[in-house]
This record gives C-alpha cells, structure tokens and sequence, in this order.
C-alpha cells in the first residue's frame, strides 16, 4: 500500500532539510552539490515506508526522507515515448536475432555504506541489449552491485532532467541517457523545443551525440521520429522508421553473428511466405514457379548481403536500388559483391557493373 504522504511545498523558498521550493519546481542539496528538479514538488517519504511505496516519483533521498513527484499529472504523451521505443527494439532484436530486453519504469538504488537505501532515481525506461548477462537480480538495479542498463530514457513532457537527474546518471556512471522531448507539447512547458538528444558519458562527463552507441547508427533524429510519428490501424509503423529498424537490427546482428533467422517468430513468418509463394508458383506452373522461386531467393538473398556491404562502407543507397538490382540478376555473384566493395558510391557501383556487362555479356559464372 502507499506510505503516508506530507507535502511539504508549503515551505516555499525557505530551506527544508535541504530543499528549496518556488513556482519553477525543486532544488535539492546533495553532498554539497545543487541539483534542479523542475515541475516536481516535494513530498515525505520516510526510510520505514519507501520500500513499500508503489506511487511515481523522480527521486527519493533518504537524508531528507524526501521524494520530489511530478506536479502535473502522467499524461499519455509521455507514456508513449516509452512504450514506442520498447516496440522499436523489439523490432530491431527480431532482425539482428539476438535478445534486447526493455524493463520500463525502474528503479534504480544506490545504498549507503551499511546497505541501506540512500537514493533512488525512477528512469521511465532502461534497455539491456545484453540481458542475459546484465539482468538485475532484484526488484531494482542497484548501482554498484548490478549491471547498469546500456541505455536509460528519460521523457521531458513537463519536466527537465537536465540540471538535476542529468547530473545524478553522471555521477552514478550510466553510459548512455536519452532525452526525449514528445512533439505533443505540455501546456505548462509550450516552448521546449520537440527532439531527442543521446548523451554519452566520457572522461569529462556528458556530451551531445548524433548516434547511439549501444545501437550502432540509430541516430537521435530516427529514434524521436519513430516514438513521435502519427500512426494508423492498418499502418502501426511508418515505412521509414521500418527501414531504419532492419538497418540497424541488420548492423547489430552481423557484429554478434546472428540474424532474423535466430528469432523463432521471424523464422515461422518467412517459411510460411516461401511456403505460399511456392504455392503461388505450383498454380502457374510447376517449372515456371519452380524458376522464378530460385531466381526471387538468388535476388533477395543478394540483396541484403550487398546492402550490408554498403550500409557498413557508409555509402548511402537510393529508394531505387532495390529495383535496379533485380535487373542485375543475370551478373555473377563475384561481380556484383567486388563492386560492392570497391565502389565510391551507387552511381559508380551502377557503371562498374555495366562495363562489366558490356565487357562479358555472357559470362555467369
């Protein structure tokens, strides 16, 4: 059941045990350091009753018996963010073939020198891209016993965790934090600026990336497109935010040798479709299906393997690629993959094979 609570904002401006409170949100003194919690308010939470305690809340500090809690209530536009994002890298595991676990709100716990509860912060998701050797082992990650998540997400709907629990990830040695900032704005923070920003922890502390880490060429703006975009039944994911999910799902699981073939889901769906296609190709006749089977794996087989040669060389590829490679389907297989690795861009991977072409037009070997 939920402890007592005693709000205690009606000590405003005034210092409590700590703490100061105005119109803007919470400052809380720890070990010296001052740390901002805007849009959260202070309420007590006693060290006998935190444990049992089963409410939201940003941070809790056992010093002051405080927890500072959001003033405006949960909004489902901040919830989205999260639970997109656990849909997105599921997505991403099914084609690398490998596990991704996504625990939600979570707490995470630092202990004092006896073992007792110090403070706790809640992210609204952690992501383990390795959970079976990074699993907590109990109801929260603690920090210097468990595995800290790879990734932590944090969603600024009404608030700003960049002065207070920005600073706390820091110093508690989280590698990789993600802000999101919903594109559905909150009424009482209308001029935040929409996106997302990745930071990585280095030798200095945070700075501002482009690109995951733990997710190899996930960029910021591909992550926030994909938790922001509008969505519809018959479409629950746009075409883009797809491609980027199999790239990086493709990245991923070459670097841990696997594929979407591991993921048992996956690997029922693709042998039904060749089942039908088969089918398909049974009903126009047997040798034709038979043919136009081989040469449909021979392409797609290809293709995927191509455009992880490319994707990995940094070369970017045009949405008719795909198109202009069917049409290659007479070229040997030596030809198309040496192409690949030694083109400057597609246009040249285009004009090497046609001089190849034109040099042998009937070797297919």
């Amino acid at each position: 059941m939920k402890a007592m609570e005693r709000d205690v904002a009606a000590y405003s401006n005034e210092v409590v045990n700590g703490i100061w409170t105005d119109e803007t949100g919470t400052r809380v003194v720890l070990d010296g350091d001052v740390y901002e919690f805007p849009g959260c308010r202070p309420v007590h939470i006693g060290r006998d009753q935190i444990a049992d305690y089963d409410g939201r809340y940003e941070f809790w500090d056992a010093d002051t018996e405080t927890a500072l809690m959001v003033c405006e209530p949960t909004s489902p536009y901040h919830e989205r963010s999260s639970v997109r994002l656990a849909r997105m890298t599921d997505r991403i595991a099914a084609a690398a073939g490998i596990d991704i676990e996504v625990l939600g709100a979570s707490d995470l716990l630092l202990r004092d020198s006896a073992g007792n509860r110090h403070r706790i912060m809640q992210a609204d998701q952690i992501v383990y891209t390795r959970p079976i050797m990074a699993r907590p082992l109990g109801h929260a990650v603690e920090v210097d016993a468990d595995e800290i998540p790879d990734v932590v997400l944090e969603v600024d709907l009404t608030t700003d965790v960049r002065y207070g629990k920005l600073k706390l990830y820091r110093s508690w040695g989280f590698p990789e934090v993600w802000v999101d900032v919903p594109e559905e704005r909150a009424p009482s923070r209308p001029t935040r600026k929409p996106g997302l920003t990745i930071h990585l922890l280095g030798n200095s502390g945070y700075s501002e990336s482009n690109t995951s880490v733990a997710f190899p060429t996930w960029t910021a703006a591909e992550i926030h497109a994909g938790m922001n975009e509008r969505r519809t039944p018959r479409k629950p994911i746009s075409d883009a935010t797809a491609a980027v999910l199999r790239r990086v799902g493709r990245v991923m699981g070459n670097a841990a040798g696997s594929g979407p073939e591991n993921d048992p889901f996956l690997r029922a769906e693709r042998a039904e479709s060749r089942e039908e296609g088969r089918a398909e190709g049974r009903e126009a006749g047997r040798a034709e299906g038979r043919e136009a089977g081989r040469a449909e794996g021979r392409i797609e087989t290809l293709r995927d393997v191509l455009r992880d040669i490319l994707d990995a060389r940094g070369i970017a590829l045009s949405p008719q690629f795909n198109a202009r490679l069917a049409a290659q389907a007479d070229q040997p297989v030596k030809a198309l993959l040496d192409a690949a690795r030694t083109c400057r861009d597609e246009a040249d991977y285009w004009r090497r094979l046609a001089r190849r072409a034109a040099s042998r037009p009937h070797d297919k070997s």
